[in-house]
């Protein structure tokens, strides 16, 4: 469960930085965002945090190369709290780094337990 939650999130957070979707800025509003953050080129960084989060966030959904998707999906929140959220506090509502710590935890979680019996991972090697 917790895989397929996290998975969810991650995919629709990097839609909304490649594509625009859900209220997302796409490429070029994100890029200006990092670039804004001294994460230059920015657009080259709003594409491989996006990207991470999308595909990552797919591959959470499907169980396939999770223990390795989690860790680039970590490193990736590890950045947002550093460069975005930490300076204004936990809470969310201050743009904290609460919802971005929760996802670390999710993706350090599924680092080491895997996808489980029910995702690709387990199905294509016969521990199901």
């Amino acid at each position: 469960m917790l895989r397929v939650v996290a998975g969810v999130i991650f995919f629709a957070h990097g839609a909304q930085k490649l594509f625009g979707w859900f209220g997302g800025y796409g490429l070029t509003g994100t890029g200006q965002f990092m670039d804004s953050l001294g994460l230059s080129p920015g657009y080259a960084m709003a594409l491989l945090a996006g990207s991470a989060e999308f595909f990552g966030g797919l591959a959470l959904i499907i169980g396939l190369l999770v223990r390795p998707a989690s860790v680039i999906l970590a490193v990736t929140m590890v950045v947002a709290i550093l460069s975005v959220h930490l300076g204004n506090g936990l809470f969310m509502s201050n743009n904290g780094y609460e919802f971005a710590l929760a996802l670390l935890a999710m993706a350090v979680s599924l680092s080491f337990s895997g996808a489980g019996k029910l995702g690709l991972d387990g199905i294509l090697s016969g521990s199901r």
